[in-house]
C-alpha cells in the first residue's frame, strides 16, 4: 500500500511538473528586449488613427495653471528648485486660497474631489461622437492618486474622492461602444515629486509616506531635469527608484492589467526611474496576458524607456517631419497651456486639431488627444464643441483617415514641422497650399489642409511621368459632395477643379480613383 501510494505521489509530481512546463513553454515572450521585439503592433492600431484620454484627478480642483500643481505648490524659498530663493507662484497662490503646506498639502485636494457630475456613458457616447477609436483616463499621473479599485493603496478613486471606480466604469461604457481602452500611467514621476524632505510640509509626514512616495534628500531630486532635445548617450540626471519604488510601480501596472485588460498602456517619459529589469517584465506581464486572452495590445514608451521595436514610440506636444517606415503615436493636449483644467484655458481651434491628426496620419502616425474635464466631473463646454467638431468632419473625411497607409510621400506645401519634445507651439498653421496623402489600396487621397481661393488648384508632386502615382486615374471626388470633378494631369502636377460649393470648413479631402 505504502508503495501504491509513493507510486501515485511520484506521478502526481511527474504530472505536476510537465504541465508546469508546458505552461512555461506556452508564454511568447520573456523579459528580454529580443524576445519582446517579436511582439507586433496590431492592425487595430494601425486602422485606428485618433484616441482621445484625459487628465482628471485631485488637481483638477485648484484650476490653477496646470497639472504639475501638485508639486510647485510645494516649492518655497527654502526649496532647492526655488529660483534665486524666490517662492514659486504656485506656492503663494496656494497659502493665500488654501493655507500652510503643513496645514493644507495636497492630500486635503483629495475629500474636495468629488466627480460628482462624472457620467461615464456621456463621456464615452462624446468620445464615439468625436471620431475617437480608443480612449480611457490616465490612470494615475505623477502626484501618486490612483484613479481605479486598488487592493494595492489606500490612496484611490474608489475609497476616497470620488468613491467610484472610474476606470471600472469608463473601461465598461467605452467597450459598448466598439472603442479601445487605454490605460495611460505616470507613477514613475512620483520617485521626487513631492519634498519628502521638507519638514515644514505634510509631504514629510511618515502617515501619508504612501500617498507621497520615498524619502529623497534635499536637492537630490529636481525638475525638471530632463533636456528637451536628447539624443543617445545623453547623460540621465536622475537617480533610479529604489526597490520597493519598483516593484509598486509593476504591480501597480499588474492590477490594472489583471482588472481591466486595457487594449493599450501609454507611459509618460521618465522610466529611467525603474530598473531596466522592471521594466522588460512590465512588457513580459502584459503581452503575455494578452496573448492567454487572445487580446492584441499596445504599449508605448518615450525617449529610449523602451528598446526600439519592443512598443511604439510616442511624442509628447510633437510630430515627425517626415513620413517613417515605423508605426508612431503623438500625446498633445486640446489646451495650448495644460493637461488639466484651469480656470482660463486657452483652447486650440478646431481647425489646428483636425490638420495635427491629418499631417500625423499622412507620416504613419496617430494621434491621443487629450481633454480637460473640470474637477466634477464635467466637460467644458468649448471642449465638448470641438470634440463634436472633429466628429463632424471625420464622419465626412473619416474614409481618408481610418485603416489607411502611408503613400510614397506624406504630402506637399510650404508648411515645415519642427521637430522635438514639446515642439509644437513651434509649428506655423497650414494653408491651402499644404497637401497631405494617406492611400487605401490603389486609392490615393489628397487632403488639402484649407480651400484653395481659386476655382482650381494643382498637386505639383503628380506631375505626369515622374513616377508618383502612375495609375491612370478614373475618377477624383470631394468626399461629402462625392460626384465626378474635372482634372487634367500635365507637366505642371494634377490640376482639379473644385466643385461650386465647399463640404467643411477644414481640411478637404480629394479622393482619386485609378481606372481598374
Amino acid at each position: 500500500m505504502k508503495k501504491n501510494i509513493i507510486i501515485i505521489c511520484g506521478f502526481l509530481f511527474f504530472a505536476t511538473s510537465c504541465k508546469t512546463q508546458k505552461e512555461t513553454k506556452k508564454l511568447a515572450y520573456k523579459a528580454e528586449w529580443e524576445s519582446l521585439k517579436k511582439h507586433k503592433t496590431p492592425e487595430w492600431f494601425l486602422d485606428a488613427k485618433f484616441g482621445i484620454y484625459c487628465h482628471w484627478g485631485p488637481y483638477s480642483v485648484p484650476e490653477y495653471k496646470n497639472e504639475w500643481y501638485s508639486h510647485w505648490m510645494y516649492v518655497n524659498k527654502d526649496n532647492p528648485e526655488a529660483r534665486k530663493g524666490e517662492a514659486s507662484h504656485y506656492y503663494k497662490h496656494h497659502v493665500e486660497t488654501y493655507g500652510e503646506l503643513d496645514k493644507f498639502g495636497y492630500k486635503d485636494f483629495i475629500p474636495l474631489f468629488t466627480a460628482e457630475k462624472f457620467d461615464a456613458a456621456e463621456w464615452a457616447d462624446l468620445f464615439q461622437k468625436a471620431g475617437a477609436k480608443f480612449s480611457g483616463p490616465v490612470s494615475e499621473h505623477a502626484d501618486g492618486f490612483a484613479m481605479w479599485d486598488s487592493d494595492l493603496t489606500r490612496w484611490n478613486a474608489k475609497d476616497m474622492g470620488p468613491k467610484r471606480d472610474i476606470m471600472g466604469e469608463l473601461s465598461k461604457e467605452i467597450r459598448k461602444r466598439d472603442m479601445k481602452f487605454i490605460a495611460t500611467y505616470h507613477r514613475q514621476w512620483l520617485y521626487g515629486w513631492f519634498p519628502t524632505w521638507d519638514e515644514t510640509t505634510d509631504a514629510s509626514n511618515p502617515e501619508y509616506a504612501d500617498l507621497y512616495g520615498p524619502k529623497v534628500k534635499k536637492g537630490d531630486f529636481q525638475y525638471p531635469y530632463r533636456p528637451h532635445e536628447i539624443d543617445e548617450g545623453v547623460k540621465r540626471y536622475y537617480p533610479a527608484g529604489d526597490q520597493k519604488f519598483n516593484d509598486d510601480w509593476l504591480n501597480r501596472l499588474k492590477e490594472i492589467i489583471d482588472k481591466y485588460n486595457p487594449d493599450l498602456v501609454w507611459f509618460d517619459n521618465k522610466m529611467d526611474v525603474i530598473s531596466e529589469q522592471h521594466r522588460k517584465e512590465f512588457l513580459e506581464y502584459y503581452y503575455n496576458h494578452a496573448d492567454k486572452n487572445k487580446q492584441e495590445v499596445v504599449s508605448t514608451y518615450k525617449f529610449y524607456d523602451f528598446a526600439k521595436g519592443t512598443a511604439v514610440l510616442d511624442l509628447e506636444r510633437a510630430r515627425m517631419s517626415e513620413k517613417k517606415e515605423f508605426p508612431w503615436l503623438t500625446d498633445d493636449s486640446i489646451d495650448w497651456n495644460s493637461w488639466s483644467h484651469i480656470k482660463n484655458p486657452n483652447y486650440k481651434s478646431t481647425n489646428r486639431l483636425v490638420d495635427f491628426l491629418v499631417d500625423v496620419v499622412s507620416k504613419n502616425g496617430a494621434v491621443l488627444l487629450n481633454i480637460t474635464p473640470k474637477s466634477n466631473g464635467e466637460i467644458p463646454e468649448p471642449v465638448k464643441e470641438r470634440l463634436l467638431e472633429m466628429g463632424q468632419w471625420l464622419k465626412i473625411n473619416g474614409e481618408a483617415i481610418y485603416g489607411t497607409r502611408t503613400f510614397d510621400i506624406y504630402g506637399e506645401g510650404k508648411a515645415k514641422v519642427t521637430e522635438g519634445h514639446l515642439s509644437e507651439q513651434k509649428n506655423a498653421d497650414n494653408t491651402a497650399e499644404d497637401i497631405r496623402f494617406t492611400t487605401k489600396g490603389d486609392v490615393l487621397y489628397a487632403i488639402v489642409l484649407d480651400w484653395p481661393k481659386d476655382k482650381e488648384f494643382t498637386i505639383k508632386s503628380l506631375v505626369k511621368g515622374n513616377g508618383l502615382y502612375s495609375n491612370h486615374i478614373k475618377s477624383i471626388q470631394l468626399l461629402g459632395d462625392n460626384k465626378d470633378l474635372d482634372f487634367d494631369r500635365n507637366k505642371k502636377g494634377l490640376t482639379i477643379k473644385l466643385p461650386k460649393n465647399k463640404i467643411g470648413n477644414h481640411a478637404f479631402a480629394f479622393k482619386i480613383t485609378p481606372k481598374k
